[in-house]
């Protein structure tokens, strides 16, 4: 496995790879790997010839307030696990050499990114988009891995692509859970055992708005208030949003007649989790 800090390293070897023919698959993160990420890094290599991956805690995507110098760093466990993973190429370049002096360019995220993550964290998807954009010009892939825990941060890359031509095919993976329903995420571990028990709310309160449709229930509303008693039930500290929304354009569903998705955003302490899950009529 190949470790370049530099943005001139990994295009030169993205580029090599692509002049031979071979697919290549990017699978982006902050670190802090799980198991989730492995499993991009995994279906990246059933996909494609070869694998990139970039660990890159970026700050443009922080508020002022939230957990950018508390959030986890274990670059050497997670190079173990790429490697353990087969990973080709592993970027890990020092936020000078992605946000250089001077640096002013920003990528406006699309509409899909005004609500719920986008309403909460304000500038958050800007962060998102310009970090993501440079990295799909730094390491040119064929493929590109995300995870289906950060819903609407997939939209948003994917509406980006498409209003921008990016040439690149976007594979959206499913959530990785722990044995008891546990969304994985890096910021878990920031949670005491009461904590946690009280976080699997999330998934639960997932899970019977899910029951309730497949029993053939479509109203969103009732479908909403059932997420939120559940968080209540869980005692989760703060319920920031707990919305079924339109899959594509995450604007509000009064009346579930196509595919849709429930998402909440909740706080237990003071850890911010996020968690989601698709009801697709018909299925």
């Amino acid at each position: 496995m190949k470790i370049v800090k530099l943005v001139s390293e990994a295009q030169r070897w993205t580029f090599d790879q692509r002049a031979i023919g071979n697919r290549v698959g990017l699978v982006p993160t902050m670190g802090a790997l799980h198991a989730g990420h492995i499993s991009l890094a995994q279906r990246s290599r059933t996909t494609c010839d070869r694998t990139a991956a970039t660990i890159f805690v970026n700050p443009t995507q922080f508020a002022p307030s939230e957990d950018l110098d508390k959030y986890p760093r274990t670059l050497d466990a997670d190079l173990e696990k790429l490697e353990a993973a087969g990973v080709d190429l592993v970027f890990t370049p020092e936020p000078s050499e992605i946000y250089p002096a001077g640096f002013s360019t920003y990528v406006s995220p699309p509409a899909v990114g005004g609500t719920l993550e986008g309403a909460s964290r304000p500038d958050h998807f800007r962060g998102v988009t310009t970090v993501v954009m440079k990295l799909f010009n730094i390491v040119p892939a064929t493929h590109a891995f995300f995870g289906q825990k950060d819903y609407q941060q997939a939209a948003v890359i994917s509406a980006m692509c498409r209003d921008l031509n990016v040439p690149i095919q976007l594979e959206i993976c499913p959530i990785v859970r722990e044995p008891d329903g546990l969304a994985m995420s890096s910021r878990n571990r920031y949670l005491t055992d009461d904590q946690r028990q009280r976080a699997l709310g999330l998934s639960r309160a997932l899970q019977a708005a899910e029951q309730q449709f497949h029993s053939g229930a479509t109203d969103g509303p009732q479908l909403e208030q059932t997420m939120l008693d559940a968080l209540a039930e869980a005692k989760v500290d703060t319920i920031e949003y707990a919305v079924i929304a339109d899959a594509i354009t995450l604007g509000p569903l009064p009346t579930i007649d196509r595919p849709a998705v429930a998402l909440i955003a909740a706080r237990v302490g003071a850890t911010r989790l996020i968690d989601n899950t698709l009801l697709t009529p018909g299925n």
